[in-house]
């Protein structure tokens, strides 16, 4: 499956069981967490090395243990070093159904605009919490799911107890104004970074000044909007080198780049070795 390629809306687990586990490592083409957001919640375990996050413009530094909420909706993406994590994505709501007193607490929350994200350090109980609900996911012994469900309510428990979720910002509408305009050029990138895109092009999907548009989705992604295209390049470059047969030239010229000597800088700057080179280590690997 081409992990870059799945959308945010995509349905997660079964209709059911809305919940899926994700196991990331170097040998992974998708090891670095490019931008983007989705309409479940996601908690994520470091299971060795470091986990750069950024979440709606905010840093989060994650080692070994620690775990993190990120609330549905929120643009968010991660730079690995020597990194193994794993990410749970759920539909919070589907697992509400039936549940009238702690779905009316959460919708409350929800209306009443609270930040959700959340780092959990690993000594922490809801780190004890996340940690059971990730090894009950990979084992899938009989009767993970009464597990999986119970653990994930006990989490929720504990952040509405301690009230672990911060206050809607007095700039909310602003913020939100923003968050909506760089979705919206992400979601362009996405859909068509294999075609020719220029900052203007990014600028006007934003509805925004180019110069303002620069600010703007830099806040929220630490990058420049050229700089985050040609990553998202070639990181779908590097998917297409590890699963496909295709020839270097011919992927760059997938992925959007038009001039091939092109392509190879911008893979040697991002991944620190040319397109050959990576093809032949996670070959090896695979």
């Amino acid at each position: 499956m081409r992990y870059l390629a799945v959308h945010e809306h995509a349905t997660r687990g079964t209709f059911d069981f809305p919940i899926e586990l994700y196991y990331v490592d170097k040998t992974n083409p998708s090891y670095e967490m490019p931008f983007h957001w989705h309409m479940e919640h996601e908690l994520i375990l470091v299971l060795q090395g470091a986990l750069h996050l950024s979440v709606e413009g905010e840093a989060y530094e994650l080692g070994a243990g620690d775990c993190m909420l990120i609330g549905d909706g929120s643009i968010h993406g991660g730079v690995p070093e020597d990194c193994i994590y794993e990410c749970v994505v759920f539909d919070r709501e589907r697992f509400l159904e039936g549940t009238t007193i702690c779905g009316q607490r959460i919708a409350a929350l929800t209306q009443e605009g609270v930040r959700q994200e959340r780092k959990f350090p690993r000594e922490s109980v809801e780190a004890g919490i996340i940690s059971q609900l990730f090894q009950a996911m990979e084992t899938e012994r009989p009767g993970y799911e009464f597990i999986t469900t119970g653990l994930l309510w006990q989490l929720w428990g504990e952040i509405v107890g301690k009230k672990q979720y911060g206050p809607a910002s007095p700039e909310g509408t602003r913020n939100l104004r923003r968050t909506h305009a760089v979705k919206n050029v992400l979601r362009r990138i996405r859909s068509g970074y294999g075609q020719p895109l220029t900052l203007e092009d990014l600028a006007a999907e934003a509805a925004l000044e180019p110069k303002y548009f620069c600010r703007v989705f830099r806040q929220v992604t630490g990058r420049t909007p050229i700089n985050y295209l040609n990553y998202y390049r070639v990181e779908c470059a590097a998917e297409l080198l590890c699963s496909t047969g295709a020839s270097i030239t011919e992927i760059a010229l997938e992925c959007g780049f038009g001039d091939v000597s092109y392509f190879s800088r911008m893979f040697r700057r991002f991944k620190n070795e040319t397109p050959g080179q990576y093809r032949r280590a996670h070959l090896a690997v695979g």
